[in-house]
């Protein structure tokens, strides 16, 4: 069988190929695909393998290569592991081989060069921008030492094949026989064309270290000038502050006495600079990996080395490798150059310690199949559940639990491009599926009126309100605003159904996000949950469906598809992939990651249809990408959050006590302050009393409204047992596509408190959104309008 010719193996680059290796002696060779990167030379069986399975490695460093004949060669690492190896054709097998000298010679310098690095004590930094700097031009300079040592072993074997080349013409000279003669010409062929791929091998790297050289000068000289500014603003800075450290130690001495205004403003912006800082400081501490070259959607390549370009200062993070100005300053130079004396920095207020921990989960033994049996089919809200099935929080407070990764909002309000800004807010709709994956516990259903707000204000520049607007289909909105320039508001109602072995629950309803600067306007869905094994084995959830993101002022779109969990799949479990595209459809960024993990972005440089791949035969669109940049990467759960409900740091600090909310907060609900006590007898009989107390409520306006009901509507309030009653659409859909539109019908005859409702002029559905004065009330303490639901 015929293969394509590899192309010509260059120093440093990843070499892939056909090789046979033999196996056994029944077997004898088979065909294998090779992969030849960071001085490992690695097998697989077909190349979707690449992906998840590998079938072996060796460490090119201390490995020995040996030529048998032809075609044949050999590689051993010393001990158990040895490759026989064959190639279709000589010069294919001296192709591989010239690869595998140049990666063995680089692998052996770095491991020489780790070796002496390990010996030498590393200078303290100077500052975080300092140590980055520093420690990106000794890679920069370790890098273009190993070019050169590249240039070298190429000259070397230049210097080898010419030889080999000499002597075969030499040869030819001397020969008589026709037969000799053909045999001699077709070996002066074979040297002439290996003379050739190590001389364009090492152009290459000739061209590679040119590129290097004149891009990194560039940055040289940028990061300079930086560090030049940045010294100036740091002297001026020092000098109002010793300025300002002179009068307080006069005053505090007697000398003089100064007024308030004056005296505060050295604390209050030191204070200021110092978390505005390490805000900024996440985009320089954040790890980069590789995209996944191969997903079911379509395959993703490096693109040519000339498409990469480097920011002109490694301070910008993230936003300066997707394409930033240079020029963007950051936050922590802008406190640091702000003017002290400005009135912002007038009043240090100490900012609130949270809780950490709260009361470990009781264990009490229940008969799920007693409650469950009879309730198969039909919908979760009409099923009396005890707090054994809850968590300690309401689903409120699961809402705004979807504010855990803000900062991916903050780093999108100052995007300048729209598709760079839709990169982040694809990787906040993915983070808010992170808190969920060992949540198995139900949250709290509200009761009608229920509230919850989550004021961040002083801590994160945000604050929320979310309160129930609806019994009758139950329904929830939420109105997020943060002072870094994005509002998010939604409104969610949950459709779930009990099938026996899993628990389906699909969200319906559109999010919202709204940017200040650009009037961008963001909508998408969520995907269906499936809450698995509810009878039998280990509760464990997955994720599964797709959503669109879209961008309604300039058409653009990501779309996000969230892979059901398989057994027989061969992906990463719990995969998540996307690609953002232009109003034209043309695509311009790649994502890929896991929900549960973290989320990167590849810019795409060039797209074109794939070859039939697959035993389906489909075609796959192949991305020439960037290498990957993280995006969002899940913060680790606080220690012990196993005997937490496996609450997150944020989640552990919602249900805490504080003063000043409103009458009909989650945090005053009796039953859910209990079952977190752990008194969950006491919570049950507390839920039963709210819940009867709801019901009574709701009958009582009904009759005030003068409600006529139908005798369906009233056999369906007596079936009534616990939480909100059954809603009028249906959710048959599972695993995939989207429910249909979330349609609120309100047969509550319910005025909601801080929402009301109207028309949304981006999607044309009706929605509940914030009417406003929840936080002036909060500030006057007026909360004489407020329902008593507790």
């Amino acid at each position: 069988m015929s293969e394509p010719k590899a192309p010509t193996p260059a120093p440093g680059d990843t070499y892939k190929g056909w090789l046979f290796k033999w196996t056994n002696y029944i077997k004898g060779y088979q065909r294998r695909w090779f992969v030849l990167s960071n001085g490992l030379l690695s097998y697989y069986r077909t190349q979707a393998e690449m992906g998840h399975t590998c079938r072996g490695t060796i460490n090119l460093a201390t490995a020995n290569i040996a030529v048998e004949d032809s075609c044949n060669f050999v590689i051993s690492n010393g001990g158990t592991q040895t490759y026989h190896l064959k190639a279709s054709s000589e010069v294919e097998r001296q192709r591989w081989i010239t690869a595998l000298e140049l990666a063995k010679a680089k692998a052996f310098r770095m491991q020489a060069e780790s070796d002496d690095s390990g010996d030498e004590s590393s200078p303290p930094a100077a500052g975080q921008g300092g140590g980055s700097r520093n420690s990106e031009v000794q890679s920069t300079l370790r890098t273009l030492g190993s070019k050169v040592e590249d240039l070298s072993t190429c000259n070397d074997l230049i210097a080898k094949h010419g030889s080999a080349l000499q002597r075969s013409l030499s040869e030819l000279e001397g020969v008589r026989l026709e037969g000799q003669t053909s045999e001699k010409i077709r070996q002066v062929t074979e040297r002439a064309t290996l003379f050739r791929i190590t001389s364009n091998a090492m152009i290459n790297a000739c061209r590679d270290f040119l590129s290097l050289a004149q891009a990194h000068s560039k940055r040289w000289q940028k990061a300079l000038q930086a560090e030049r500014e940045q010294r100036v603003r740091l002297e001026e800075t020092l000098e109002q502050l010793a300025k300002q450290h002179n009068h307080l130690e006069r005053a505090f001495r007697g000398a003089t006495v100064l007024p308030p205004s004056q005296s505060n403003p050295a604390i209050d912006n030191k204070g200021s600079a110092q978390v505005k800082g390490d805000a900024s400081d996440e985009d320089d501490e954040n790890e980069f990996f590789d995209a996944c070259e191969d997903v079911q959607e379509f395959i993703t390549v490096p693109a040519d080395p000339k498409y990469h370009r480097r920011s002109g200062s490694n301070v910008s993070g993230i936003s300066s490798e997707l394409g930033m100005d240079d020029g963007t300053t950051s936050l922590d130079e802008q406190s640091l150059a702000s003017n002290p004396e400005s009135p912002q920095s007038q009043e240090v207020v100490p900012v609130r310690k949270r809780r950490t921990r709260i009361p470990d989960k009781p264990n009490y033994s229940l008969n799920l199949w007693s409650i469950m049996k009879n309730c198969i089919g039909k919908e979760l809200s009409k099923i009396p559940m005890p707090v054994n099935f809850n968590e300690p929080l309401s689903m409120l407070q699961r809402l705004s639990e979807d504010l855990e990764y803000y900062e991916l909002l903050d780093r999108a309000a100052k995007c300048h491009n729209s598709l760079e800004q839709m990169c982040y807010v694809a990787a906040f709709t993915v983070s808010s599926y992170s808190t969920t994956v060992h949540r198995t516990g139900k949250p709290f259903n509200p009761l009608l009126g229920e509230t919850f707000e989550l004021d961040r204000l002083q801590e994160s520049g945000y604050r929320s309100l979310c309160e129930q607007v609806s019994h009758h289909p139950p329904a929830a909105a939420h109105h997020a605003i943060s002072e870094r320039g994005w509002t998010l508001r939604q409104e969610i109602a949950l459709a779930s159904k009990f099938r026996g072995k899993y628990l389906s629950i699909m969200p319906l309803g559109s999010i919202h996000c709204i940017f200040e600067k650009s009037n961008n306007h963001y909508t998408w869905k969520k995907v269906t949950t499936t809450v698995h094994n509810i009878i039998v084995g280990k509760l464990w959830i997955d994720q599964s469906g797709e959503i669109d993101v879209v961008n309604h002022k300039t058409g653009d779109r990501c779309h996000l598809k969230f892979a059901p969990y398989s057994y027989f799949s061969r992906d990463v479990a719990r995969k998540v992939t996307g690609v953002v595209t232009d109003k034209d459809g043309k695509a311009h960024y790649v994502l890929s990651g896991t929900w549960d993990e973290k989320m990167e972005c590849s810019r795409v440089m060039q797209s074109s249809r794939g070859g039939e791949n697959g035993a389906e035969g489909r075609q796959k669109t192949v991305y020439q990408t960037l290498k990957a940049k993280e995006l969002w990467r899940k913060t680790p759960l606080p220690d012990g959050a196993e005997n937490m409900y496996y609450f997150s740091t944020l989640a552990l600090t919602l249900n805490e006590p504080e003063e000043g909310v409103a009458p009909t907060d989650s945090r005053r609900r009796p039953d859910q302050r209990l079952m977190e006590q752990g008194r969950w007898e006491e919570a049950n009989a507390e839920k039963q009393r709210l819940e009867e107390k709801q019901r009574t409520v709701r009958r009582e306006r009904e009759r005030e409204a003068n409600r006529s009901a139908s005798p369906s509507e009233e056999a369906e309030e007596v079936e009534i047992a616990s939480e909100p009653a059954e809603t009028t659409y249906k959710t048959e859909t599972l695993h995939g596509s989207h429910p249909p539109a979330y349609s609120s019908g309100h047969q509550d005859n319910y005025k909601a408190m801080w929402f009301e409702r109207r028309v949304d002029p981006s999607t044309g559905e009706p929605t509940n959104i914030y009417r406003g004065g929840y936080w002036e009330a909060k500030d006057q303490g007026n909360w004489d309008s407020c329902p008593d639901i507790f």
